[in-house]
């Protein structure tokens, strides 16, 4: 069954090209950034590679009160549609995501870039994406705390998709629906004060950012998943992802292991344990 998806109106920007030195996260023919308000590109640092193929992990450095976009580039000569969902909450609709196919998407053109500035609240505005505590956050307003802190962008093929060239593609690609919360908030949902002050995404202000409605029939599995994990400077020290005196991340093998995303691996030639995922 075909859906009606989102367009989103600006060729500007969809045909700019990345930036020189700009970092970002790719996974085959999709390729995710994260950039504040200057253009710069937010400091990552990879996990090690997953044992499942097309998917990506990395730690962000968040900076509180910063305001940041979601880039999303599309390398493939074939139209895809993209989930994204941040601290767990889909940007379009603002409901609690599952990252499936589904869901409300942003659909990209061949060859096409594009940026996502915040929660869409309407077909013509969004409200700025900016780090936050996570109490203070857009998904805590709704006691949502299941994937806070988690930038996840997921990519899926078209059924029946033919090739496009590069001058194949007359639009870019978003729809606006104002975002439904799949509940609302209760005390019961309150986040307990360790989790406060946490990083989360905030709902900024309004900015104009038009779209339109495209029909896209998407596949029902993704080909690419990634997904990012945003916290505050001081974490990251802490935790050792980076060396705070140099400002360089310490070897590979010092901390993270692509089979435990959340502690120190365990000694060599020891049985490894799957920790949870991120979502």
């Amino acid at each position: 069954m075909k859906r009606w998806q989102a367009g989103l109106i600006g060729l500007l920007a969809a045909l700019s090209p990345l930036m020189v030195g700009a970092q970002s996260s790719g996974v085959g023919d999709i390729e995710v950034e994260v950039v504040g308000d200057r253009g710069r590109s937010l400091p990552e640092y990879p996990l090690r590679r997953e044992d499942r193929p097309g998917v990506y992990k990395a730690y962000l450095e968040a900076k509180r009160g910063q305001k940041y976009s979601v880039q999303v580039r599309n390398r493939s000569n074939q139209r895809v549609g993209v989930v994204i969902a941040v601290d767990g909450r889909n940007i379009i609709s603002g409901a609690r995501s599952e990252l499936r196919s589904d869901e409300r998407m942003y659909v990209l053109g061949p060859y096409e870039q594009e940026t996502y500035e915040g929660w869409r609240t309407g077909k013509n505005r969004v409200n700025r994406f900016y780090f936050t505590e996570a109490g203070n956050s857009y998904s805590g307003a709704w006691g949502d705390y299941s994937a806070m802190g988690v930038i996840a962008v997921v990519a899926f093929r078209e059924a029946n998709q033919r090739p496009w060239d590069r001058e194949g593609s007359s639009y870019s690609n978003q729809r606006g629906m104002r975002p439904q919360a799949d509940q609302a908030p209760s005390s019961a949902n309150a986040a307990p004060e360790a989790r406060k002050s946490e990083p989360g995404t905030g709902y900024g202000e309004s900015e104009w950012s038009p779209s339109q409605r495209v029909e896209f029939d998407p596949e029902s599995r993704p080909f690419a998943q990634v997904f990012l994990k945003y916290t505050w400077r001081d974490t990251l020290c802490r935790e050792g992802v980076i060396d705070c005196d140099s400002g360089r991340r310490p070897p590979r093998n010092r901390f993270w292991d692509e089979d435990n995303d959340r502690y120190a691996p365990p000694p060599p030639r020891r049985e490894r344990y799957n920790s949870e995922e991120w979502r």
